[in-house]
């Protein structure tokens, strides 16, 4: 439990700061199919701020019905005052943020009489938090349609999108120097966080009619989820930002880590403990987006459950339980480069892809005395036996369960693959063959490496928790840090370091 606890304290600082397919191994099949009788049939609810529209209860369906979870143990709330030294870039948004408690509080705290007026080495009292109110114990989606699992991994996003014949159908838009239409940058944002196609699409019609509308809101073509931040314009930006949210609510829900939302108003919503991590997820992203008026409706029948439900039937019928099974192993991995070259350990633990996700993801750079982003002709390998089935935009997804489907069973992503020489997709590949080279290609980076992150049933799995990341025998651990973190072999033991030393060097 020390590494849990650690690794909540290093992520909430993050947070505060800133076709069929078969199920995998252990899962259980999803229900595609209505109970006898039943006709799925809802009015879409009000979308971007408009009046309310009364949507009909929704009757329970046989055995696709929410989980009964028991409720997970919550962080204690703070019972003390505090103080807080102020410090270079803090405001009093983030203050509140980092300690869960609203901008009201610390103003009515300290007899602040402009809240836009602080000074750096001013000692400020934070008041224990008070809740303004309780979020709702709705449950809004299962975990498997937050995650782009198998329960819908076979759906075809270009054909939805363009049988809606909406103004995303008909949008593009430049991203990374390509030319890209908003299904196909519904799709890249799904693969790359890992995140549910469906509920993109169900964030954009709610949010701004993008899906079904024509002609939407003049206020959402450059921002269609209504986040008006200057550096999160156009469709892609948007999502990507949405996408990162829905993963850090989902993940540290799963860590126990989640107490209250603060929305964009700085009231404080107590969490109900029942709820599960997909729906965790979805009100982690929405408490930027709901007013506190409208906070009930977001997060009930009436909300984005209601626009899942109108496009694509009731959420629970698609569910996977559990996602990961009991009792799951890793398959045997070697390291992913290839012998007597040697390598450095330059990250240990952190996000998959995006601040939000799990830390599933290790770094690894090329033999060699250059730095920043240069070439290199050293080859990145498959650490096990798979077929490639994704090679762009520097990722490459390879699947080892051998049905061609990463969103089933163990997937390994393989990142800053350069373009040349990069395996295609459809190549089957033994353990030890050549993906290709590393590279900064996709994603952000500042220095050539390959970053490398697991994958089961589409979900996350953490170099260091409970199934940790195991490559020929070096396991990964962590404490709580991200980037930092130890590969232990026996008594041998590398440190990650973002450097080239003899203590992070590695070789097969």
């Amino acid at each position: 439990m020390q590494f849990k606890h650690s690794f909540i304290l290093g992520f909430l600082a993050l947070v505060f700061l800133s076709g069929c397919y078969q199920p995998g191994p252990g899962s259980t099949p999803w229900q595609v199919s209505w109970a006898e009788g039943f006709e799925p049939e809802v009015t879409l609810p009000a979308v971007g701020g408009s009046d309310p529209v009364e949507v009909p209860f929704v009757p329970q369906i046989s055995d696709a019905t929410p989980t009964p979870n028991p409720p997970i143990t919550l962080p204690t709330p703070r019972s003390e005052t505090i103080t807080h030294v102020v410090v270079p870039g803090d405001y009093l948004r983030k203050i509140a943020q980092r300690y869960q408690v609203s901008i009201a509080q610390i103003v009515d705290a300290n007899e602040i009489t402009d809240p836009n007026l602080i000074e750096v080495g001013q000692v400020l009292l934070i008041p224990p938090p008070s809740f303004d109110a309780v979020a709702p114990a709705f449950k809004i989606l299962p975990d498997s349609e937050l995650v782009y699992s198998p329960g819908n991994a076979g759906f075809d996003i270009a054909g939805f999108v363009a049988t809606q014949a909406g103004y995303l159908s008909v949008y593009s838009e430049e991203v990374d120097g390509a030319r890209m239409g908003g299904a196909e940058i519904v799709e890249r944002v799904a693969v790359e966080y890992s995140v549910n196609p469906r509920l993109l699409l169900t964030l954009l019609e709610f949010q701004s009619q993008w899906v079904t509308d024509s002609t939407p809101p003049e206020e959402t073509l450059d921002y269609p989820l209504r986040y008006y931040d200057s550096w999160r314009s156009g469709l892609y930006a948007q999502l990507a930002w949405a996408a990162n949210l829905l993963n850090e609510g989902y993940y540290l829900w799963k860590l126990e880590a989640i107490s209250v939302w603060m929305l964009s108003d700085s009231s404080i919503i107590e969490v109900d403990p029942t709820i599960n991590a997909g729906t965790a997820g979805v009100l982690n992203l929405m408490r930027y987006l709901a007013t506190p008026a409208d906070w009930d409706r977001v997060a009930s029948e009436g909300g984005i459950f209601a626009t899942y439900y109108a496009f694509f039937g009731y959420p629970f019928a698609y569910a996977i339980e559990p996602m990961i099974p009991p009792g799951l192993a890793q398959p045997e991995l070697q390291l992913p480069f290839e012998g007597g070259a040697v390598w450095s350990y330059t990250g240990g633990p952190h996000g998959g892809w995006g601040t939000g996700s799990a830390w599933a993801g290790l770094d690894f750079a090329p033999p060699g005395d250059a730095l920043g982003c240069v070439p290199s002709d050293a080859w990145v390998v498959a650490v096990a036996p798979g077929e490639i089935v994704y090679s762009a935009q520097g990722a490459v997804i390879q699947v080892l369960n051998g049905d061609g489907v990463w969103q089933t069973g163990w997937s390994i992503l393989y990142m800053h693959i350069e373009a040349r020489d990069r395996v295609p997709v459809g190549t089957t590949l033994a353990a030890g063959e050549r993906i290709g080279h590393p590279s900064c290609e996709g994603g952000f980076s500042t220095g050539t490496h390959l970053h490398i992150a697991r994958r089961y049933n589409g979900e996350w799995i953490s170099a260091d928790g409970d199934l940790p990341f195991v490559m020929d025998g070096w396991e990964s651990t962590g404490y709580g840090v991200e980037y930092n973190g130890n590969l232990v072999k026996g008594d041998q033991v590398l440190e990650a370091w973002n450097g080239r030393s003899p203590r992070n060097a590695i070789q097969r």
